[in-house]
């Protein structure tokens, strides 16, 4: 079974999720078809159909999270520490050619935001900066061709 690295936060906010769904979502959407249904003809009820989509949505993330869960390693960034870049860290990044500075946080796949600068573990930049330490510069390729940043700072927690 293939593991999943995660922050502690971010399996709070998937079990989070799961319990939303089956405790709240799941009834919601039951209780939207059966009313829907008791308008009458399906073929041409809008309701029942709209609420029969969200069920699938629902059922089939439910299925997702369910899979996902059991198989997340939780990594505590906390007890961690040094200049060289791991899962978990904040890492400061300055583009040489635009002399931008952006921080971005090494989180696992499936609590990447990039709204919370947080990018995945798999991310072609998170690929390139895993390993190197402060000073270091990297190539990074982008759709508008390669960009290289300078590693400004690394923290922990």
């Amino acid at each position: 079974m293939q593991k999943f690295p995660m922050t502690a936060e971010g399996l709070s906010r998937l079990q989070e999720e799961l319990r939303q769904l089956k405790a709240e979502e799941r009834p919601a959407v039951i209780r939207a078809i059966a009313e829907a249904r008791a308008h009458g003809d399906l073929s041409e009820n809008a309701e029942y159909h709209a609420a029969r989509e969200r069920q699938s949505f629902i059922e089939g993330r439910i299925a997702e999270l369910e899979a996902i869960i059991p198989s997340v390693e939780v990594i505590d960034p906390s007890k961690m520490s040094g200049d060289q870049v791991r899962f978990g860290a904040h890492v400061t990044v300055v583009d040489e050619e635009t002399e931008d500075e952006k921080t971005y946080r090494i989180v696992g796949q499936y609590e990447a935001d990039m709204k919370a600068s947080s990018i995945s573990i798999s991310s072609p930049l998170a690929k390139a900066l895993i390993g190197k330490k402060v000073g270091d510069s990297v190539e990074v390729p982008a759709p508008g061709g390669s960009r290289v940043y300078e590693i400004a700072a690394v923290r922990f927690g």
